[in-house]
């Protein structure tokens, strides 16, 4: 297969310090590194003329996210919270170990928990609830016994 590996998602960020707090104290990203994209070339790979793009990589658990700051031409706010049937990328998920407690810490931190989102399944022993990034971005946090790394749901047969 001539794909090698994913490299990362790109989510468009409004206030990169405020977004790198985010993504870095509040949910346990670490700085991988960041550059300055100004080049006719990129300007014409993204679309976006003129172009000055200040891009920043965190990684978590083996998952990279790129934000990306456009200073020029700058970022077009969409609906807050995204409808969840827009097409394309909807949401990130993560599972944690104490959801209410994480909670208490992201609505101290400002955070907005969609409230009206949360859902407890007995039978799953699960508690799922969204939260929005400081631009909008949907993030699902998921408390739920077993092990993190398995896909949720039914195995595919062959």
């Amino acid at each position: 297969m001539p794909v090698r590996t994913l490299s990362h998602f790109g989510i468009c960020v409004a206030d990169p310090k405020r977004s790198i707090h985010f993504y870095r104290d509040l949910l346990g990203f670490e700085l991988v590194s960041h550059l300055q994209v100004d080049d006719p070339a990129s300007a014409k790979l993204i679309g976006l003329d003129p172009l000055e793009l200040h891009s920043t990589f965190l990684e978590r658990d083996g998952a990279r996210i790129e934000l990306l700051h456009y200073v020029s031409p700058g970022h077009e706010p969409d609906e807050v919270p995204r409808p969840m049937n827009r097409q394309g990328l909807t949401h990130m998920a993560m599972r944690v170990d104490d959801l209410t407690s994480l909670l208490v810490e992201l609505q101290a931190a400002g955070v907005e928990i969609l409230e009206e989102s949360r859902i407890q399944n007995p039978a799953f022993q699960s508690d799922v609830v969204y939260v929005l990034d400081p631009d909008g971005v949907r993030i699902e946090l998921i408390q739920l016994p077993g092990d993190p790394t398995q896909a949720v749901g039914q195995p595919f047969d062959g």
